[in-house]
């Protein structure tokens, strides 16, 4: 079962990552930015696919800012987070900086 906001290791990088303390939902690595395609709702953790998410793109909302576009490696679904700031293990501006503007 997965805790929709808790502790895990990253199956692309190896890393431990930390629940966000923001409240919000911890969907990615905040090292290599890598998710698992684990939501159909965010944080609902009910998609049975379970393939990872490599990030493909950045984008800015304009109500929700920065966001991070995933793309599965398994069944090609595409989602779209919002990066993780201001909480523990904020996500690597070196790593989100290299991805495409979408």
């Amino acid at each position: 079962r997965y805790l929709e906001n808790g502790a895990f290791e990253c199956e692309h990088c190896g890393n431990q990552v930390v629940p966000v303390t923001n409240g919000s939902y911890r969907n990615h690595c905040p090292f290599c930015l890598y998710s698992k395609h684990v939501d159909r709702k965010p944080g609902d953790r009910r998609n049975g696919c379970r393939g990872l998410m490599r990030p493909v793109g950045i984008r800015r909302h304009s109500r929700k800012g920065w966001q991070i576009v995933h793309r599965c490696l398994l069944c090609g679904g595409q989602s779209v987070n919002r990066i993780a700031e201001s909480t523990v293990q904020a996500d690597d501006w070196g790593q989100l900086i290299l991805l495409p503007f979408l």
